[in-house]
C-alpha cells in the first residue's frame, strides 16, 4: 500500500457493520467535541439517528437505511416467509419516512424490497435475511469505490495553489467510503497537491464548521472556515477558483437538491465566473424527476433556527421558515462528478 493510499485509509468513517450483525454510526451531532460511535439496536433507533442528523448525507443514509432494515430483521429469522416479506416490507417504508429528499435512502431500501419480492417462494427466511444482510454490505462496498472514483475524476479540477469552496458536508462522514464534494480534495492533497480549502459554515446546524472543517483539518488540508455570507465577498477577492458540493437529489435535467444556501452559493459563483460542480454518486440522480419542481424539500422544526446548542438567540414565538434543502438550477451546474467521470451539459440523464 502507497503513503497516499494510507492518507485516504486514515479519513474518519461515518459508520460500519461488524461480523456479529451490529451496526454503528459516528453521533454527528457530537462533533467536533465528541466522537461517540452508538450501536444501533432496532429500526426505530435507526429512524431517529436519521431523522435527527446523527448519520446524514445522502450516501451515508442510504446505507444507514440499508443497515438499519437488516438490523430490524435479524431476531425475526425463525417467521415463516410470507411473514418475515411483510416485516421487510413495512419496516423498509418506515425507514424511508425518516428524511423525504435524499434520493439515496428510498434507492437504498427499494434495492432491498425487490429482491425479497423476487426471492424464491421456497426459501426461508434465514436464507433471504442472509441475502438481504449481503446486498447491504455490497451497496456499502460499492459506494467506497465510487466515492474513490468521484475522487479521481474530480481531482483533475483542482490546480496547484487554487483555492476551493465548499457548502455543508459532503465528505466521509456523509458516505460509506471518503466523500462526494471532498473526494477530489482528498485524492489532490494525497497526492501532494497543495491548495486552500474554504469550508462555510452551514448555519442553522453548521454542518460546515462542525464537520468539514473537523474532517479536513484531521487530514491536515490548509484549510479555512467562512460564515455563510462570506461567500461571495470571498470570490469577490478572486480567492475561489472552483467550488464544489454535494447533492441529495438530482432531477433528469439537471436541477439539483442540497443543503439550504447551495442555490445562493451558485448564482454568486455565476456572477463572479467561478465554475460550480456537484459531486455526487449516480444513484443520487433522480429519473423520475423531471425538474427540480418534481423534488419534495424537506422542511425541518423551528427549534434548529431559535436555538443553538441548547442557547436561544430568537423569540419562542416567532414565525420560522427552514427547508434544509434548496434547488439549484441546471444552468448553474458547471458539471456532476460522479464515479462514470464529469458530465457536463446539457443534462439529460435518462439519455445518459
Amino acid at each position: 500500500m502507497n503513503d497516499a493510499q494510507k492518507l485516504l485509509d486514515a479519513i474518519p468513517k461515518a459508520l460500519y457493520f461488524d461480523e456479529k450483525d451490529r451496526f454503528f454510526i459516528l453521533d454527528q451531532t457530537k462533533l467536533p467535541t465528541q466522537s461517540i460511535f452508538e450501536e444501533q439496536k432496532n429500526v426505530e433507533q435507526v429512524y431517529e439517528s436519521i431523522y435527527f442528523l446523527k448519520v446524514r448525507g445522502a450516501p451515508a443514509i442510504g446505507i444507514a437505511g440499508a443497515y438499519g432494515l437488516i438490523i430490524s430483521l435479524k431476531n425475526s429469522t425463525d417467521l415463516d416467509l410470507d411473514s418475515f416479506l411483510k416485516l421487510v416490507y413495512k419496516n423498509a417504508d418506515y425507514l424511508n419516512s425518516s428524511r423525504p429528499t435524499a434520493v439515496n435512502l428510498s434507492w437504498a431500501l427499494n434495492r432491498l424490497s425487490s429482491l425479497a419480492k423476487n426471492f424464491t417462494k421456497d426459501g426461508t427466511a434465514k436464507e433471504l435475511y442472509e441475502v438481504l444482510k449481503q446486498e447491504a454490505i455490497s451497496i456499502h462496498e460499492s459506494d467506497i469505490k465510487t466515492c474513490k472514483e468521484i475522487g479521481i475524476h474530480g481531482a483533475e479540477l483542482i490546480k496547484e495553489g487554487d483555492g476551493v469552496l465548499t457548502l455543508c458536508n459532503a465528505g466521509a462522514l456523509a458516505t460509506g467510503g471518503i466523500g462526494t464534494a471532498l473526494a477530489p480534495m482528498y485524492t489532490a492533497w494525497s497526492r501532494g497537491l497543495r491548495f486552500k480549502a474554504y469550508s462555510s459554515e452551514t448555519r442553522p446546524l453548521l454542518q460546515g464548521a462542525r464537520i468539514t472543517c473537523w474532517e479536513l483539518n484531521k487530514f491536515g488540508v490548509d484549510t479555512t472556515m467562512i460564515a455563510d455570507s462570506v461567500s461571495s465577498y470571498l470570490m469577490k477577492l478572486g480567492r475561489v477558483d472552483v467550488i464544489i458540493v454535494g447533492a441529495d437529489r438530482v432531477a433528469n435535467n439537471g436541477d439539483a437538491a442540497n443543503k439550504i444556501g447551495t442555490s445562493s452559493l451558485a448564482i454568486n459563483a455565476a456572477h463572479y465566473g467561478v465554475p460550480f460542480y456537484i459531486a455526487c454518486p449516480y444513484s443520487t440522480i433522480d429519473i423520475n424527476s423531471k425538474s427540480g419542481d418534481d423534488i419534495v424539500v424537506e422542511e425541518r422544526g423551528p427549534e434548529e433556527l431559535i436555538y443553538i446548542k441548547g442557547q436561544q438567540i430568537a423569540p419562542e414565538d416567532i414565525k420560522v421558515f427552514n427547508p434544509a434543502f434548496d434547488v439549484t438550477s441546471n444552468s448553474l451546474i458547471a458539471g456532476f462528478i460522479t464515479e462514470k467521470g464529469i458530465i457536463r451539459p446539457p443534462y439529460n440523464f435518462s439519455k445518459s
